[in-house]
């Protein structure tokens, strides 16, 4: 058996990503002791996407965070694109459905090929 040592990732994915690449690293924990700072920026960063129930609305989001655990960085960006395409559809879809948003309209057809 191989080990693989692993580290908490903060990643940032914007609303137009078309892949692993477009994912950003924010910041990296090394250490278990280290993981409530990150947690703590990792909801800092989404606090602007709460309701007033305080409850995270991903329709609200400009850019979506994730926060994972794995083994390289390269990992952390394809685990956070992966994990953030449904919450990225949806926001995209609601930007077009209340707004008529033409850019997020222009996103769901180039990059995930969906007619909004």
């Amino acid at each position: 058996m191989k080990y693989e040592h692993k580290f908490f990732y903060l990643c940032k994915i914007p609303l137009s990503a078309e892949g692993p690449k477009d994912v950003e690293v924010i910041d990296r924990a090394e250490e278990t002791s280290e993981f409530p700072k990150l947690f703590e920026e990792y909801e800092e960063l989404r606090s602007h996407a709460f309701n007033e129930d305080k409850l995270y609305s991903v329709i609200r989001a400009d850019d979506v965070f994730e926060l994972l655990r794995t083994g390289t960085e390269k990992q952390a960006k394809e685990m956070a694109f992966e994990n953030a395409q449904q919450e990225i559809v949806t926001n995209l879809q609601h930007k077009v459905m209340q707004g008529g948003d033409k850019e997020a309209k222009a996103i769901l057809k180039e990059v995930h090929d969906i007619d909004a």
